[in-house]
C-alpha cells in the first residue's frame, strides 16, 4: 500500500488531531503517503485533498477540534454522491481510508467498504455511544470539562442554597451524564436508560430541603430534559428558584486529556496495521486492549449502562432519588 487518506466527519470531538497525528506519523513511518480530505465526507466528493507531512501535523496534538475541518453531508447517502467519492479516491490513487467520526461516518466508512475500498473507522465521539468499545475519544475530555464547569457552579449554588440544573451532550446515550453526575456528587442524574418521573424529581429536590443540602445539583442528557423546562417546574412545584444551565457546544472544545491523548495514538496506530494488513473494519478498546471489529458489526449491538455505578452516584449523593432496577 502506497497511498492512504484520513477524513473526519460528523461532531468534532477532543483528540481527533491527536489520532491524525498517530496516522500520518505511523503511515510515513510504513512507508506510506498519506492525504488528508477536508470537510469529512463532503470534502470526499468535492475534492478537496490536501498532502499531509509531518509539518502538517506537528504541533497538533494538544489542539481540540480538527485540522481537517468537518461537515455534515445529506448528498453522501445517495449513490451519485459515494461514486463521486470512489471517483476521487481513485483519481488520487488512494488504496486506504481512515475515517474519524460517530455512527453517522461510520454508516458512510461501511458504504465505501462494500463499493470496494479498504476502510477502517476510528470511534471519535464525545457521546460514547458505540456499544462495541469502552471510550471513544473526545468522552474522557468532555466529561473533565463539564466536571471543571460544575465544581465552579456549585461553589456559587451552594453559597445562593438553591437547586442547579445542567444539561450536557451524550444524544441517547446517558454515559457523559452518568460520569459527570457522578464526580460531582450530583443528586440528581437524569438518563434515556432510566425512566423518571416530573414527582420523583419534584420529591428528591424537596427531599434535599429538608435533609437541610445547601444546594440540589441535577445533571441531565439533553435528550430527558430541557434544562430551562425542568426549573420551571421545580420552580412552579416547589416554590424553590432553581437555575438552569445548558452547557452546550463548550464540553466538545478544549485540549484533549491525556487519556485521550493516548488512546487516539493507540487508535491510529491501530488503524494504519489494519490497512497495511489489507483489512478493513472499526477499531476500539475493551478492558484494556485495543481491538478491531467488522465494520458491519460495529453499529448492531446496544450499549450496556452501568446501572451499577448509576446507583452508586445517587446513594453516595445521599440517596434522595430512590429507584428501582429496570
Amino acid at each position: 500500500m502506497k497511498r492512504i487518506a484520513i477524513l473526519t466527519s460528523g461532531g468534532d470531538a477532543p483528540g481527533m488531531n491527536a489520532c491524525i497525528r498517530s496516522v500520518v506519523k505511523t503511515a510515513i513511518g510504513s512507508g506510506m503517503e498519506v492525504m488528508g480530505v477536508l470537510r469529512g465526507y463532503k470534502g470526499l466528493i468535492e475534492d478537496e485533498f490536501i498532502s499531509l507531512s509531518h509539518k502538517e501535523v506537528s504541533g497538533i496534538m494538544q489542539r481540540g477540534g480538527t485540522v481537517l475541518y468537518t461537515s455534515r453531508c445529506p448528498e453522501f447517502v445517495s449513490k451519485e454522491g459515494q461514486k463521486r467519492a470512489l471517483e476521487n479516491l481513485k483519481k488520487y490513487e488512494i488504496e486506504g481510508l481512515v475515517v474519524l467520526g460517530g455512527d453517522g461516518s461510520y454508516a458512510g466508512a461501511i458504504a465505501l467498504a462494500k463499493a470496494g475500498v479498504n476502510v477502517v473507522a476510528i470511534p471519535a465521539t464525545i457521546d460514547n455511544d458505540l456499544y462495541y468499545t469502552d471510550h471513544t475519544l473526545g468522552f474522557d475530555t468532555a466529561v473533565n470539562t463539564i466536571t471543571s464547569l460544575i465544581n465552579n457552579i456549585r461553589d456559587t449554588a451552594s453559597s445562593h442554597e438553591r437547586p442547579s440544573v445542567i444539561e450536557v451532550m451524550g444524544a441517547y446515550c446517558g454515559d457523559i451524564a452518568l460520569n459527570v453526575g457522578a464526580g460531582v456528587g450530583a443528586e440528581i442524574i437524569l438518563v434515556p436508560e432510566v425512566k423518571v418521573t416530573d414527582k420523583q424529581i419534584v420529591d428528591a429536590v424537596e427531599k434535599c430541603e429538608t435533609i437541610g443540602k445547601s444546594s440540589c445539583m441535577i445533571i441531565t442528557n439533553e435528550k430527558v430534559y430541557d434544562a430551562s423546562k425542568l426549573s420551571d417546574l421545580i420552580n412552579k412545584r416547589t416554590g424553590v428558584a432553581s437555575r438552569p444551565l445548558e452547557v452546550g457546544h463548550i464540553q466538545r472544545g478544549g485540549s484533549p486529556s491525556a487519556f485521550d491523548r493516548v488512546l487516539a495514538l493507540k487508535f491510529g496506530a491501530c488503524a494504519v496495521k489494519m490497512l497495511v494488513d489489507g483489512k478493513s473494519g472499526a477499531v476500539g478498546d475493551k478492558n484494556g486492549d485495543i481491538i478491531a471489529v467488522e465494520l458491519s458489526a460495529a453499529l448492531k449491538g446496544s450499549r450496556q449502562f452501568d446501572y451499577n455505578l448509576y446507583q452508586l452516584a445517587l446513594k453516595s449523593a445521599g440517596d434522595v432519588l430512590k429507584l428501582q432496577k429496570p
